[in-house]
């Protein structure tokens, strides 16, 4: 009996590959979907633009705690942009190097909160039953006091230190991370890649910090880019209270207190602190939402 043989396929054609769809990882659809925010790609710009500034510009700048008592209080012009204050000080100086110290502020006790809130909410959303609801009843326990005052409680109780503030602020900023990495990990807890870790009797330090962790880094990274906002508006706000940053040393916050005092005599003590601090707060909060939509697992097949 004859036997037919089947003919081979034609060749790839780039046609035929062209067609083919490439894979995409998540973070890279979720990078694709960022570029086409335009609000967020903005914000991103702004922020990175400010950051540089504050990191770079002293150097380019005149002392920021050199007086010139002669000038008191001058405002803007060719030579000092912003204008000085009343001692005379450069208040571009001023503001870039406020920059610096309210930026440090932000991230370092958002770290803290971040470390925290990460690990503690891990383990009470992995562990379960009484372990998770002891965890989070004292999370409760804790949530329960203004935060607020809590922090201004420490910084009178005890020295007034930027490692102190750093430490303040992180303590009680990392409750809501604690909270939605504990949802995301309870959703996570009974997926099948964590069932297999511990049919292969992989320790549960290993799950955590190797499976769970890296899995909950999308919420993570958006509540981040929130949390840096709220912490330096907090530190803005024990500055302006005269319990933050002490001086000489100045944050936009030292400054913003500086300025009130003076502003209806010398505007621009006032405006341009808080205009640096808003700009920066307000590109923070888009750029979350930006990484908010383009992280969102929903929209991930869009």
């Amino acid at each position: 009996m004859a036997v037919t043989l089947a003919e081979p396929p034609p060749p790839a054609t780039p046609a035929i590959l062209a067609e083919v769809e490439v894979g995409h990882s998540l973070w890279q659809d979720a990078w694709a979907r960022l570029r086409k925010n335009r609000l967020a790609v903005i914000s991103g710009i702004v922020l990175i633009t400010v950051s540089v500034l504050c990191l770079i510009g002293p150097f380019f700048t005149p002392a920021p705690d050199v007086q010139d008592l002669a000038l008191y209080a001058t405002p803007p012009t060719a030579k000092h942009w912003l204008g000085t204050d009343t001692l005379g000080r450069d208040l571009l100086a001023r503001v870039l190097t406020g920059g610096r110290l309210s930026f440090a502020v932000g991230l370092c006790a958002t770290f803290v909160s971040l470390v925290i809130g990460v690990i503690y909410g891990t383990i009470s959303g992995f562990y379960g039953g009484k372990v998770d609801n002891l965890m989070m009843r004292l999370v409760d326990i804790i949530y329960a006091f203004p935060f607020t005052i809590f922090v201004i409680l420490l910084m009178v109780v005890f020295n007034r230190s930027l490692l102190l503030l750093f430490a303040a602020i992180g303590a009680v900023e990392w409750l809501n991370m604690a909270r939605i990495v504990r949802g995301q990990v309870i959703s996570l807890r009974k997926m099948e890649f964590i069932e297999a870790a511990e049919a292969l009797g992989l320790p549960k330090s290993r799950i955590i910090f190797r499976h769970l962790i890296p899995n909950v880094l999308g919420p993570v990274i958006v509540y981040t880019t929130l949390t840096i906002p709220a912490v330096m508006l907090l530190e803005a706000f024990l500055s302006f209270l005269g319990l933050g940053v002490q001086p000489p040393d100045a944050s936009w916050g030292v400054l913003i207190n500086e300025g009130s005092k003076s502003m209806e005599e010398f505007w621009w003590m006032l405006v341009f602190p808080g205009l640096a601090l808003s700009v920066t707060l307000f590109s923070l909060n888009f750029l979350g939402d930006g990484l908010r939509d383009a992280l969102d697992p929903k929209t991930s097949k869009d």
